[in-house]
């Protein structure tokens, strides 16, 4: 009711003016009556001259007492004009300016009744707070997130393929890297529900060993399997054990501020990303998901923010790391190569990659005479990159490159 009154008051105040306008009585000017003052003052010197052309000899008493008379007849006929061109209007009665108001005021109620949310309760902080917590509690789970999702249909080669992974599955379960294996191609191949099921063997194989990225990518893909954009109460679980064991884990502070923000806690949403957005390089994964979301998710919090600019994504050794290696000798030079190959082929084992990136490590493989990895690298690649012909002829050039492949 008090929201009613003030509403009412501020309509009051609004069309008050309005009201008071149409009962003033109101003059017009013609566009003419600046014309006629100019034409009075022509005349007033015309007078002027008369009386000087007269003290000077130039005219004869009559001929100025004739011209007086004309110039004094056209002065009055140009006040009289000027009088009939300024008017007056009537004020408007005073029920008209009322009704008018009136009709002012019932159209705002009427349009706010129709597009606003008259009967929309305040929402204190508490009842905001017990909200998002109602929605995190109720928020369907996988099984019900995935009823919703179109599973993509694989050509003939990748179907055969999934299926050989699946028959060997079958046989020996137990086997860590076959379930890798599956985890890694149903993933590429965009078939997520094999792939968060191969994941979680994989988990449960590791056992304690399991690490931060290995219930990352156990979320990832139930999020992917739900759709992409709801984060289910299994794959919270999920970011749970995986922050609990690395709570820097880029992709799980993604997630886990994706949570927070579909279920009515933007605040939260934006300190998590805030925060992993300062500490992310720019080629990080989840980087362009978090830029584009970001900006709304603050002003969702009321929190004024501006996305900074993107740092250039080129990267490449740095000038100490030239100077360390130009310092070395063969031996340890070629240590530190393979050192940096071991980096790449752990995180593409571990979170995957461009065809580019296992070309890359193949490459690498072949020139340190390393081609009993390098043969087993691209036969895992065949087996990721097999339903796409592109990816798979990048990846073959550089098996080819380095021998172990025809």
């Amino acid at each position: 009711m008090t929201f009613w009154i003030i509403a009412f008051l501020i309509a009051l105040l609004a069309t008050a003016p309005m009201v008071l306008v149409l009962r003033r009585a109101r003059g017009s000017e013609s566009d003419d009556a600046g014309n006629t003052a100019v034409e009075l003052r022509v005349y007033k010197d015309q007078l002027a001259e008369v009386e000087r052309d007269l003290s000077r000899g130039l005219l004869s008493e009559d001929a100025a007492k004739r011209a007086r008379l004309e110039i004094s007849r056209r002065m009055l006929d140009a006040d009289t004009k000027s009088g009939d061109q300024t008017t007056k209007d009537a004020p408007a009665p005073l029920w008209a300016a009322l009704a008018l108001g009136a009709v002012v005021i019932a159209a705002g109620v009427w349009l706010y009744a129709l597009e606003g949310a008259p009967s929309y309760p305040d929402l204190p902080l508490e009842r905001r707070i017990a909200l998002a917590q109602e929605a995190r509690d109720n928020r369907p789970n996988q099984a019900t997130l995935e009823q919703n999702v179109e599973v993509p249909q694989l050509d003939a080669r990748g179907t055969e393929l999934l299926d050989g992974l699946r028959d060997k599955l079958e046989s020996s379960p137990d086997n860590l890297e076959q379930q890798q294996l599956m985890a890694m191609f149903a993933y590429q191949v965009e078939m997520f529900k094999d792939a968060y099921i191969a994941q979680e063997r994989v988990i449960v194989l590791k056992g304690d060993e399991a690490t931060s990225d290995d219930y990352a990518a156990l979320a990832e893909m139930m999020i992917l399997a739900a759709g992409g954009f709801s984060v289910s109460p299994e794959a919270e679980r999920a970011l749970t054990r995986s922050l609990a064991r690395d709570p820097d884990n880029g992709a799980s502070n993604y997630y886990a501020g994706l949570l927070f923000a579909q279920t009515g806690s933007p605040d939260k949403a934006f300190s998590i990303w805030n925060n992993l957005l300062k500490n992310s390089a720019p080629d990080d994964p989840w980087v362009p998901a978090l830029r584009a979301q970001i900006e709304g998710i603050a002003q969702a919090a009321g929190i004024k923010y501006t996305l900074p600019p993107l740092a250039s994504t080129l990267k490449g050794p740095t000038a100490e790391d030239i100077e360390a290696a130009s310092d070395m000798d063969a031996g340890d030079r070629q240590e530190f190569i393979r050192s940096m190959v071991d980096q790449l082929s752990a995180r593409l084992a571990n979170s995957g990659g461009s065809p580019d990136e296992w070309a890359r490590l193949i490459s690498s493989l072949g020139v340190l005479g390393d081609t009993g990895r390098a043969r087993a690298i691209w036969n895992e690649a065949q087996v990721i990159f097999g339903p796409d012909a592109n990816a798979l002829a990048t990846v073959r050039a550089a098996a080819q490159s380095a021998g172990v492949a025809q």
